[in-house]
């Protein structure tokens, strides 16, 4: 994916597939508490945004592939 995603100029965190399931505020973040936590679905689109602090996560690789249903 490219790095082209930008928001308000603070750009982005990339996620790794195996950080799923998503819950944003991240341990390491400065403000782990200062929001409740919230989990966030990243697969489809590869891309979520909080809607309590705006943090834009985007999911390394993209969209997770779904498997072939029979």
């Amino acid at each position: 994916m490219k790095n082209a995603i930008h928001c308000c100029n603070k750009g982005f965190t990339e996620v790794d597939p195996q950080q799923l399931p998503l819950y944003c505020p991240q341990p390491e973040m400065s403000r782990w508490n200062g929001h409740p936590r919230v989990f966030l679905k990243i697969e489809e689109t590869g891309e979520a945004r909080c809607p309590y602090c705006g943090t834009l996560y985007v999911l390394k690789g993209g969209p997770l592939k779904k498997a072939a249903v029979h």
